[in-house]
């Protein structure tokens, strides 16, 4: 091949990707899409255009893949609804016994999380006496589950599994090995911490198939937001159940106040867990990802938020309190501006130019940026008067973490608006910090607590 039959098969390879990320189209559709694309091309080349100049016209031509897979729901309706059946949908009989097997899989490994988090009451423990263990422990009961399950799926090699089990018996130690106070600071970190670093081992199960490529990063990235929006959902579902439940009841002279305070809810979060990562796997080729369309809706609303905050901040002339929980609070904030504009970056057209809503992204990065700032000056200038505790050092490192991140989103997100940095090299920058964020979690919860005596 040429040099120029190099850089369209590349391109070809880009487009063919971004389509297949379209959720409504199957893989026949998608190779129906590029045949139709090459012969506008080889037409186009024909009458005279350079190779390149005839790929962008007639992916021009072909019109918004937004538009394309709108169209193909429409066509295809009938497909879609029947693929949101648990049953239906399938293209043939070895896909159906995948689908049932899938759904087997995800139901011994959704028993086993419920099974879980009773098995601490063998031992005389319970959720409303033992809070100090359950907390830090919450994790390691259920996520262990739905990496089974996503690396079941995955085929995960066996080195893999090792390195799973490895990370998660880890995670154990760092649980249970150190002689912690139950009002200890340390417990808290662990507890908000670990779940966090075994989160990313659970990326490490969702990548099974592809660990090192940035594409499988972002996929991951997806499915944390649709995952939650489904956990989410369940939740708000299970509630109503538990209340239709209790009524009827209550009703007949029986309180099931009990049962459901020990089995229904503990077992029912548990079990979720597993499920709401099965309902992401099964669903993903259906509908278009609920987290984008999300952040498309909250974004102006937080950025509207945080330019009030700084207005309000400047004119009132007031410092920001840096308790513990005001801390958590703002390091939450962070987290779901981050939040925002990873899942507006994983359902961005990479081929689109930038319009109002990346510079209203970059406002909101700013504007985060410089809330990150004002907390940073006022963290140090604490632990430079008072000292440094356990709290005060997370939250130190956390916000470092996060202004480093937002710092150079904001820049590449200044170049984008400015036509001067592709959006791959932004979508590039999150997938990479990944592994930043996964260190710092696990540092946390096996560095601090010896190296502040655990406090």
């Amino acid at each position: 091949m040429t040099d120029r039959q190099d850089d369209l098969e590349a391109q070809f390879a880009q487009w063919r990707q971004y389509v297949q990320r379209r959720r409504e189209m199957r893989q026949s559709d998608a190779e129906e899409l590029e045949d139709h694309l090459r012969g506008s091309v080889d037409e186009l080349v024909a009458a005279g255009l350079h190779a390149d100049e005839a790929f962008l016209v007639a992916v021009k031509r072909m019109g918004s893949l937004d538009e394309l897979s709108r169209e193909f729901a429409r066509e295809h309706s009938e497909r879609l609804w029947k693929q949101l059946v648990l049953t239906g949908g399938t293209d043939s009989p070895a896909a159906d016994t995948r689908s049932r097997r899938d759904l087997l899989t995800m139901a011994l490994c959704a028993a086993g999380a419920a099974a879980s988090i009773k098995v601490p009451e063998l031992f005389g423990m319970s959720l409303e006496e033992d809070g100090a263990f359950y907390g830090p422990n919450v994790g390691l009961f259920v996520l262990p589950w739905l990496a089974a399950f996503l690396a079941w799926r995955r085929h995960a090699t066996k080195a893999l599994i090792g390195v799973l089990l490895a990370l998660f018996a880890l995670g154990a130690v760092a649980a249970n090995a150190y002689p912690l106070a139950d009002d200890s600071q340390s417990v808290v970190l662990t507890g908000i911490h670990l779940p966090i670093a075994l989160w990313f081992v659970v990326g490490l199960a969702y990548v099974a198939d592809d660990v090192r490529a940035p594409r499988r990063r972002m996929d991951f990235i997806r499915f944390t937001g649709e995952w939650f929006v489904y956990y989410v959902l369940i939740a708000l579902g299970g509630g109503v159940l538990i209340a239709f439940v209790f009524g009827t009841f209550e009703a007949i002279g029986i309180s099931p106040e009990g049962f459901i305070a020990q089995w229904v809810l503990p077992c029912g979060a548990a079990a979720a867990v597993v499920v709401a990562g099965w309902l992401v796997e099964a669903k993903q080729s259906v509908v278009e990802n609920i987290a984008p369309v999300l952040t498309r809706l909250f974004t102006p609303l937080f950025t509207a938020a945080l330019l009030a905050f700084l207005v309000t901040l400047g004119v009132t002339s007031g410092g920001i309190d840096v308790e513990r929980e005001a801390l958590i609070l703002f390091d939450l904030l962070l987290v779901v501006v981050l939040a925002l504009l990873l899942y507006s970056i994983s359902a961005r057209d990479p081929l689109a130019p930038p319009g109002l809503f990346d510079k209203l992204q970059l406002a909101l990065v700013v504007s985060a940026l410089v809330i990150d700032v004002l907390v940073l000056l006022e963290i140090t200038g604490r632990i430079t008067e008072y000292g440094t505790t356990p709290n005060k050092a997370a939250a130190l490192g956390e916000n470092v973490i996060l202004l480093a991140n937002l710092a150079w989103s904001a820049w590449l997100l200044l170049g984008l608006v400015r036509r001067r940095t592709p959006f791959a090299v932004l979508e590039r920058w999150q997938t990479a910090y990944l592994p930043v964020y996964a260190t710092w979690a696990w540092i946390v919860v096996l560095v601090f607590p010896p190296l502040f005596n655990y406090l």
